[in-house]
């Protein structure tokens, strides 16, 4: 694979304190590849691969823990990530948890006291579908918190993802940006496909009509914690074949990054006889 194909993601991070306008990105971008459509699904395939392949040494070396946020408007393609970005990863040693809607026990904790359980431990991916930023999103525009709540809670979030960090978990946020006419079209394709009515939910016309409500939200929620630690990318996700090779790119190297290595035997290999 033609690595030239493709430029440094990183344009996509988001710059910690930096003001987020959702309405001023572009949900169709795909500067930082070269190539076309059937070149950038054929690259995310050989991300997916090389996924594979680090990921064997990620989990032997138990150093490291890996934390994915996925987080986006309904049909940003958050299932279609994990299917296409992890398709050739052991199952063995990634778990994926969606946040749903709290129950009464967890609403009776603080928001982040069902999160930390689902934190990856060394040597494991977790991915989040959804995650503790639906208390700073969805719980805004649905008015359960206030403004002045989810500074609050920002702050918190912040100082749990640095523990995290602080104890060997890399976290990486992914933002899948669509926009509302795709969603649209999204959405449609569901009610004209029988196999997909089951992915219909009436409820996400209600957060449909809430658009913009959502957009600064997300803006409000990326700009306040995209740190050093725990870093947002934006991705433009119109496109669901850019989408996916922009978080793979980005996820294989931090992965690459990592001074890994096979841990060293208790034994001398060299004085075993197999009988």
């Amino acid at each position: 694979m033609a690595k030239t194909l493709l430029r440094d993601p990183d344009v996509y991070r988001v710059r910690p304190g930096r003001p987020i306008h959702l309405n001023d990105v572009d949900p169709n971008d795909t500067s930082v590849f070269d190539g076309d459509k059937d070149e950038g699904r054929e690259y995310a395939e050989w991300l997916s691969e090389r996924l594979d392949e680090t990921q064997d040494l990620f989990y032997a070396d138990r150093r490291y823990a890996l934390l994915i946020v996925l987080q986006g408007m309904d049909t940003s393609g958050k299932d279609g990530v994990i299917r296409r970005v992890f398709q050739s990863v052991d199952p063995l040693g990634v778990r994926v948890k969606c946040f749903v809607r709290p129950t009464p026990e967890e609403l009776a904790h603080d928001f982040l006291w069902r999160v930390h359980p689902h934190a990856p431990a060394r040597g494991e991916i977790a991915i989040f579908n959804r995650s503790h930023y639906e208390d700073v999103v969805t719980a805004r525009v649905l008015g359960t918190v206030d403004e002045a709540a989810c500074r609050e809670r920002f702050e918190h979030i912040n100082a749990f993802e640095r523990a995290l960090a602080a104890h060997g978990t890399v976290i990486l946020k992914f933002l899948l940006h669509i926009d509302r006419e795709e969603q649209g079209s999204r959405l449609q394709a569901r009610l004209d496909a029988p196999h997909k009515h089951w992915k219909f939910d009436p409820a996400d016309l209600e957060a449909r009509l809430r658009w913009p409500a959502y957009m600064q939200a997300y803006g409000d929620a990326l700009a306040a914690t995209s740190t050093a630690w725990a870093p947002w990318y934006l991705v433009p996700a119109n496109r669901k074949w850019y989408r996916d090779l922009v978080v793979g790119a980005v996820i294989v190297r931090a992965i690459e990054a990592l001074d890994l290595r096979y841990p060293v035997p208790a034994f001398d290999p060299a004085a075993i006889v197999i009988p």
